[in-house]
């Protein structure tokens, strides 16, 4: 009896401290605080030294469930990163994944080599433990701020915090195994071991992803099956690589991503359940690694920590970001904002725990500095990155308030999805904005009647209306039922105070705003030049220098630039508050309207005058040959 009392009370701390942690989240959300910091925090204060008082130092426990989280995790992530986010972006971010984390951890090995008085393979494995960057961390601070980046900065943080957990994970491993084996080991039996578990993790990834993805589409399992599928299969997929000797986390990150870009059955279901599945998995895994650490042993090493940090945020994560994206011609913000956001997390600590596990030297002092680098960088970086995107311009407003979203999975219509969308007083789609060609309209709900398209006619206030469209271009209809006025407001701030159809010649802009351009490109419209200056498709938000203005994209269809923004420059003195710009832009953008129509007006009776002219003249010489019509 005593010990089923045991267990009922480990069942009761436990619920109550995953309770405490979801609860904890809508705090985070609230004050943008780290949401692992908050897990870490509430795993303290159950602890040894907090108010639980519980004693837990079983690391193998720890190990498990960190390996379990974070297959699940990584495996999200692969599953979210969708390919074409990779256009333009790939090269740079595969660096900073791999030789960016190889310089940091050098960096920071050479720095915590004289810190804490290592030796130079136990100064690099600090250096390795605390390469990585969080994703998850990073991109809830950005989704609790409400904001959104600039596409070429978002998809390389995005590719890069996912991909580089596999390249830290590997470090650590080689040299937990250099030492383990003496410093003078067989350095190319780790060498053949890294590359071994590097082909053998992207051997199984890649076929295991494609191996589920075929099973999904042809077996037809019973309803809600299906995302209970996809993780264990993601679990098998890391514990079949590890115990083959490849590297689990690389395998089971590649088969999301192979899983994610494949037209799959329920997918709409799947990544609903991960996401219930990621949360638990964070706050199961932060909690552990939070009961781990005694924070009286934590202050002994609150000085050389700290300066191990501060090496880390200041100087070696800038100067590796500053190499691997050299050649990409980023701009001086994008470099120093990607090199701001580089988020240490669960990772940092779970791979702490290896050398603990494995009984090293010193092992004691890898945690909790570890553990301690990993505080400081979500308190500094952490509640400074909303600030930090604002303030050098690399943030996007969403591009209005979030929409309510029903996403039902279609037996046999695996390239598409259904999504709802209600229909009120401002929502841009009652503004005469057409809905895109690949968005099927197929029911109206209205009072409470279902219609069909054709029932229903246009769309009004109160309706609910139900489109099937792709799942990789859903989002693109967001906007178009947007309800925060507030949110189109924002869009002159940042996309421009002008919007201008992507088919305007520029020669038309620059007569109307007085802009200098080169005489041969006046005939081309703004969706050609986009074309023409990106190599890869442009997404909202890009940017484009046209004499002193600069063109923003608005709105694209597939590849092609259908709307515009114009950012005039501002002159010196000319327009000094912003009540008084909005004013001027309030003013202006009905006077170059009626300028537009002037001018096809004008443009149309010059054509029909030409025209009268001609006729008059046919009449007066009589018919003419055939060859003088040829020529003519």
């Amino acid at each position: 009896m005593a010990s089923i009392s045991f267990v009922n009370t480990l069942l009761l701390l436990g619920a109550m401290l995953v309770l405490a942690g979801i609860f904890s989240s809508l705090i985070a959300s609230r004050f943008g605080a780290p949401l692992l910091l908050v897990f870490l925090i509430i795993g303290m204060l159950a602890g040894e030294d907090g108010p639980g008082g519980l004693l837990f130092n079983d690391y193998q426990l720890a190990y498990l469930v960190g390996s379990l989280s974070l297959a699940v995790i990584l495996f999200d992530g692969g599953l979210r990163t969708k390919l074409s986010s990779f256009r333009g972006v790939l090269v740079p971010s595969m660096l900073l994944a791999t030789v960016g984390v190889v310089v940091t951890a050098t960096l920071t090995g050479i720095a915590a080599l004289y810190l804490l008085d290592l030796s130079l393979i136990e100064g690099l494995l600090v250096g390795s433990i605390v390469a990585s960057t969080d994703a998850a961390a990073v991109f809830f601070l950005l989704r609790a701020g409400g904001l959104q980046l600039r596409r070429r900065v978002g998809s390389t943080l995005e590719i890069e915090s996912a991909t580089n957990d596999p390249a830290a994970v590997l470090m650590t491993v080689v040299l937990v195994e250099l030492l383990l084996a003496g410093e003078g080991g067989p350095t190319w039996d780790v060498v053949g071991m890294l590359g071994r578990q590097a082909l053998i993790g992207t051997t199984v990834g890649v076929a295991g992803g494609l191996a589920a993805s075929w099973l999904l589409n042809k077996v037809e399992l019973p309803a809600g099956l299906h995302p209970l599928f996809v993780v264990a299969s993601a679990v098998l997929i890391f514990a079949l690589t590890a115990v083959g000797g490849g590297s689990g986390f690389l395998a089971v990150y590649l088969a999301g991503l192979v899983l994610g870009n494949r037209p799959i059955r329920a997918f709409a279901s799947i990544t609903s359940f991960h996401d219930a599945a990621t949360w638990l998995c964070q706050i199961a895994m932060f909690i552990v690694l939070g009961l781990l650490v005694t924070p009286s042993r934590l202050l002994e090493y609150a000085i050389p920590a700290l300066l191990i940090a501060a090496w880390l945020i200041i100087f070696a994560r800038p100067l590796a970001v500053w190499l691997c994206v050299l050649p990409f011609k980023y701009s001086r913000a994008e470099t120093v904002f990607v090199s701001w956001v580089g988020l240490r997390g669960a990772v940092s600590i779970f791979l702490a725990a290896i050398p603990m596990l494995t009984g090293l030297p010193h092992a004691e002092v890898y945690f909790n500095v570890a553990f301690f680098v990993v505080l400081v960088s979500l308190v500094v970086q952490g509640w400074t990155i909303n600030a930090a995107a604002k303030r050098l311009g690399l943030a996007l407003p969403r591009k209005g308030a979030e929409v309510r979203r029903v996403e039902l999975d279609l037996p046999g219509q695996l390239d598409y999805e259904m999504v709802g969308y209600p229909i009120s007083a401002d929502s841009a789609v009652l503004e005469h904005v057409a809905v895109p060609g690949w968005a099927r309209l197929v029911l109206v709900i209205r009072e409470n009647r279902v219609l069909n398209p054709t029932e229903a006619g246009p769309l009004r206030v109160g309706d609910y209306a139900y489109f099937l469209a792709p799942p990789w271009q859903v989002y693109r209809l967001d906007r178009l039922f947007a309800t925060s006025a507030e949110a189109r407001e924002a869009d002159g701030e940042l996309f421009g105070e002008f919007a201008i159809n992507g088919n305007v010649a520029l020669g038309v802009l620059t007569d109307i705003y007085g802009l200098t351009i080169p005489p041969e490109i006046r005939g081309t419209t703004i969706a050609d030049l986009f074309d023409e200056r990106f190599e890869e498709e442009p997404q909202t938000g890009d940017r484009l220098p046209l004499g002193e203005a600069t063109l923003v994209v608005r709105e694209v269809d597939g590849d092609r630039v259908v709307r515009a923004g114009l950012q005039l420059p501002e002159a010196a003195g000319a327009v000094g508050s912003p009540l008084l710009r909005k004013g001027v832009r309030r003013f202006l953008t009905p006077a170059v309207a009626w300028a537009r129509r002037v001018q096809m007006a004008l443009s149309q009776l010059s054509k029909r005058a030409w025209f009268g002219l001609s006729r008059s003249r046919e009449t007066s010489q009589g018919p003419l040959s055939g060859d003088q019509q040829e020529n003519r």
